[in-house]
């Protein structure tokens, strides 16, 4: 606070206060990540922001590469210094670029990924939660957070918000932060590489982020950066192939999507637990609230996992035990045919394994790259080219031209090998056998 003649009083903007001295975070994917503005700092040292330390980057990719337990949080801030740059060095100064949106997008940067929980994807899927949803929530609710921002002003949480639910007025900023060639694709990437211990994440960022250039409505790149934006959606298509679908850490998701899964149907049926998981209560009766959110993080569920090795119920004792200790299903390739699923599914029940959590057909997909074509709800990449028309990516490139629009769709089974070989029945063993042996 100062005073600027007579007795006027005047203060330094909060959103553009600068910090007494730069504080540096030490990175292995981008060396140093830069913070000197207060709002970055205070936001940081929140305890929403905290947890995102006990809530893993990929889930249960660790149990193939044995590296990858690296955070939501180094990432968050990645993501963070990417966006700093791009502003910072790249954007300021020139057309379409209002450094008062700064702010903006620091803090939707650093935030963004502030409502995942627990082993991300997976939890998801078993308790229907959307990430998106609950940072938002967290954002805009009750939250040391929300503290944090409406220093700034009483409408910044929601802006943040708003950004991060891609329906504020700013796509500019939208598109630093969520398009097919943003801030957390760049940094996931890499980081995700580093940690897994493989060269398919790796890109030319500088060069990418040196030919970067705002417009009105999204980032361009620069023509002469074509082949940096191949390089970038190529090493893409290689890390989702090659280490996010890995049929082992897809094993993972598979069991312990089981453990919650078999976990709420006996809550349901007022089994009473050795120790009553509280903390997983609020997920299994679907009403959950901020508190209960952010209380729930790896640690806690790896606690609960721990606990129900040693169950009365069999079928949660077994699974967890096979979490807990990396005893997952066998897997093989599978073509998605509903009629062989239904065979196995008949076999399995005759033979006394319940097919509701040890048999499972596990299905993903990816799209390398998509524009604005009837049907695509994808924000194209545009090329910016010296006479100042935009061209559309794939119309330039015929290496993006090849993958563009093509999704493409694998199947695996999972089972435990060891429980059929184990059946008393010889003739309902050896006719699974005989079906699993076709798929091979």
């Amino acid at each position: 606070m100062r005073r600027n003649g007579g007795n006027k009083v005047t203060q330094e903007a909060y959103g553009t206060k600068k910090l007494p001295e730069e504080k540096v975070f030490k990175d292995p994917v981008h060396r140093y990540i830069h913070v000197s503005d207060q709002l970055i700092w205070d936001l940081i040292k929140t305890k929403e922001f905290q947890r995102l330390r006990r809530i893993k980057q990929l889930g249960t990719l660790y149990l193939s590469f044995h590296t990858a337990e690296h955070s939501r949080f180094g990432h968050s801030l990645g993501v963070y210094e990417i966006v700093r740059r791009m502003v910072d060095e790249v954007f300021d100064g020139r057309p379409s670029w209002d450094n008062k949106d700064r702010p903006l997008a620091l803090c939707a940067a650093l935030l963004h990924d502030l409502g995942h929980g627990p082993f991300s994807h997976c939890f998801e899927k078993i308790f229907l939660t959307d990430h998106e949803a609950f940072t938002q929530l967290i954002i805009k609710g009750d939250t040391e957070v929300n503290e944090v921002l409406r220093r700034v002003s009483p409408d910044f949480p929601t802006e943040v918000a708003e950004v991060i639910n891609k329906t504020h007025e700013n796509k500019l900023v939208i598109s630093m932060i969520s398009s097919q060639i943003d801030a957390d694709r760049m940094d996931y990437l890499q980081r995700d590489a580093y940690f897994t211990g493989v060269s398919y994440g790796q890109f030319d960022m500088e060069r990418v982020l040196r030919l970067m250039r705002p417009s009105k409505d999204e980032v361009l790149i620069k023509e002469s950066g074509m082949h940096a934006v191949e390089n970038f959606l190529m090493s893409r298509y290689q890390m989702y192939w090659q280490i996010y679908f890995h049929p082992v850490s897809r094993g993972g998701e598979v069991l312990l999507n089981r453990c919650f899964k078999r976990a709420k149907v006996l809550y349901d049926e007022g089994y009473s637990f050795k120790e009553k998981p509280k903390y997983l209560i609020p997920f299994f009766e679907g009403d959950v609230s901020i508190e209960d959110y952010i209380r729930l993080d790896e640690t806690v569920v790896m606690y609960y996992l721990e606990e129900w090795t040693e169950e009365g119920d069999q079928i949660l004792s077994d699974l967890s035990k096979r979490f807990v200790n990396r005893d997952l299903f066998k897997y093989l390739p599978f073509d998605g045919s509903i009629i062989t699923i239904g065979e196995l599914t008949d076999l399995f029940e005759k033979g006394g394994i319940d097919p509701e959590y040890y048999f499972v057909c596990d299905s993903f997909s990816d799209l390398p790259y998509d524009y604005d074509r009837p049907g695509s709800n994808r924000q194209p990449i545009h090329l910016l080219q010296k006479s100042g028309h935009i061209k559309e990516i794939s119309s330039q490139s015929v290496i993006i031209h090849s993958i563009t629009g093509i999704k493409r769709l694998d199947y695996k089974l999972y089972y435990p090998k060891e429980l059929i070989l184990e059946m008393e029945d010889e003739d309902i063993k050896g006719d699974i056998i005989n079906l699993l042996n076709e798929l091979v």
